[in-house]
């Protein structure tokens, strides 16, 4: 048994990678048709994790802020918002001077977008 990953503990860990390479940041459909990518289910199946599983999520999260792709990094400060406001701040404050880009979704209107500008965004927000 040891070594085994249980099934919700794969679909974590499949939902990070997805966001470790996120190059588009949407948090619901995107297009005519609404549709929902990879990424905001990968994003939508961590924070639903979260409910049940809070420390595997938060390492995940942490791993994600760490090591993600823009958008991911970006992901991965949103998660924090819901979870750890205080380190949400943080994470977004971090963020402020990253000058790398990703694609936005809101509906069908697509941009772009530095992770540096959306975190400012973020803290502007809040």
């Amino acid at each position: 048994m040891f070594g085994m990953r249980k099934a919700w503990q794969r679909d974590l860990d499949a939902a990070i990678d997805e966001l470790m390479k996120a190059d588009t940041l949407a948090f619901g459909g995107t297009g005519f048709a609404g549709t929902l990518l990879p990424v905001t289910k990968a994003y939508l199946r961590v924070e639903a994790a979260h409910g049940e599983h809070p420390d595997e999520v938060r390492q995940q999260i942490d791993r994600l802020l760490d090591k993600g792709s823009p958008a991911g990094r970006a992901y991965a400060a949103t998660l924090l918002e819901r979870i750890d406001p205080a380190a949400a701040r943080s994470a977004w404050t971090s963020l402020r001077d990253d000058p790398t880009e990703f694609t936005t979704f809101v509906g069908c209107v697509m941009g772009r977008s530095t992770v540096g500008d959306y975190a400012t965004q973020r803290l502007t927000a809040a």
